[in-house]
């Protein structure tokens, strides 16, 4: 068992090894749906789903939902 400054020594050596393997691993899959939730802004007012910005919103909203009246936000797009 280490004791005193051996100790400290592979403390910190085990420290930056896992710094490095966490480094190599890049990011997560919980961080990529978070950048993924927080770029879909747009929502449909029919069916919910999401969309990233207003020119896909309204490509959404002519193919899915050609019956209904388009939203306000959405005509002068």
């Amino acid at each position: 068992m280490a004791r005193g400054h051996q100790k400290i020594q592979s403390q910190a050596k085990a420290q930056e090894k896992q710094a490095k393997l966490k480094k190599q691993q890049g990011h997560s899959a919980t961080d990529q749906k978070k950048a993924a939730l927080k770029a879909l802004v747009y929502i449909c007012a029919v069916c919910k789903s999401q969309m990233p910005d207003p020119k896909t919103y309204k490509q959404h909203f002519e193919n899915k939902h050609p019956k209904n009246d388009m939203p306000p936000e959405l005509k002068d797009v």
